[in-house]
């Protein structure tokens, strides 16, 4: 792995540039080819009583907690660069910002990752959903809500350094309270989860009999692996200047990518992030015309427009407080073992569950 490392680092801007947008484009491909969708997983289980898109999301993580835990014990992943291990606990923005985002996607249409697919099928909803989200993460960041939001996480956020921990991994936390060392934590609790996701989603006839089901969470989980085994490869403490360690997020990523395409004479050689947007839509575009799906489509009518704008805003807002999406907290976030992304992961699904009563209720009205 060292001599791996040394080869990436030597031009670690290109790399992180092509590694990402082949990543971003199995991802694209294989969400698209899939129909991996988390919003969509919610909707299943709401409606029509079908847990397993839900089953294939927690799958996924499952697969990526176990690529993390191989990748930090071969030296591939410096974990604690990352931002989720932060050792201060954004509670009230996990949770309060996952309800936010759980709740816009289905008015949006799904979450950031799946409405990038959805422009590489030929639905321009999407385009407005992402422009409309990336604003709105962009005002959260350091415009009109910015001082807002950086108030109240001060005012809320918790240091754990009072129980005797560097970072809020779940992990780290139970190897300090139990006294059994932070490594041994940190496989314990990661094997606890792991056991406990495959038993839930194994015991269950229905998804252990549905290849593509499967299939979706083992993939995702790899991939989200592999973005995390090039960054951390990437990642130099002496170089002149760092990229913390990531994987696969959606949200502020595709905010830069539309601030590059407008500053690209200022920075010619896009980041990880960006290359990982361009690639899920250049992936779900391949994976489109192969199945001959590929099809133009717009809004129907104003309140659809409407209601799709107004989930879109919340998405945006609600991933700068959490800190990601979907797949960036849900996935990615939940793979280090980081106790704000579990957070985040049950105000998603709690704020998805409660958008798809409104959005029923809204359905009825209008029938």
């Amino acid at each position: 792995m060292r001599a791996l490392a040394e080869i990436i680092q030597q031009n670690p801007g290109a790399w992180l540039a092509w590694g990402g947008l082949l990543i971003g484009i199995v991802f694209g491909y294989v969400v698209y080819r899939t129909n991996f969708c988390t919003m969509g997983a919610i909707s299943d289980f709401v409606n029509l009583g079908d847990w397993r898109r839900f089953r294939a999301w927690i799958l996924s993580t499952a697969i990526a907690i176990i690529g993390v835990q191989v990748l930090v014990a071969t030296g591939a992943l410096p974990l604690g660069k990352t931002m989720y291990l932060a050792p201060s606990l954004n509670w009230l923005g996990n949770i309060l910002g996952g309800v936010l985002f759980g709740y816009g996607m289905v008015f949006a249409g799904g979450c950031a990752s799946r409405n990038l697919t959805r422009i590489g099928g030929g639905d321009l909803r999407s385009v407005v959903t992402l422009l409309v989200m990336a604003l709105f993460a962009f005002v959260a960041i350091g415009g009109l809500l910015g001082p807002i939001r950086a108030w109240a996480e001060q005012l809320t956020s918790i240091n754990l350094a009072f129980l005797g921990v560097t970072t809020q991994s779940v992990g780290d936390i139970v190897g300090v309270v139990t006294r059994v060392g932070v490594r041994t934590g940190n496989m314990i609790v990661a094997a606890a989860l792991v056991a406990a996701a495959f038993v839930y989603c194994f015991k269950d006839q229905e998804f252990r009999s549905s290849p593509i089901h499967i299939i979706s969470g083992v993939a995702i989980g790899l991939i989200v692996t592999a973005g995390w085994a090039l960054t951390g490869l990437a990642f130099d403490e002496l170089a002149e200047k760092t990229v913390a360690p990531i994987s696969l997020t959606y949200v502020r990523p595709t905010a830069d990518a539309f601030d590059w395409l407008q500053r690209f004479t200022a920075g010619r050689m896009p980041g990880f992030g960006v290359t990982t947007v361009f690639g899920a839509i250049i992936g779900a575009f391949v994976a489109a015309k192969s199945m001959g799906r590929f099809k133009w489509e717009s809004f129907g009518s104003v309140p659809e427009m409407r209601r799709n704008m107004m989930g879109s805003a919340l998405m945006g807002v609600g991933s700068v407080l959490a800190l990601g999406c979907t797949v960036g907290q849900a996935i990615t976030g939940a793979s280090t073992l980081a106790l704000g992304s579990f957070l985040t992961f049950a105000g998603i699904v709690w704020g998805g569950v409660r958008g798809m009563k409104k959005m029923e209720a809204i359905m009825m009205d209008e029938v």
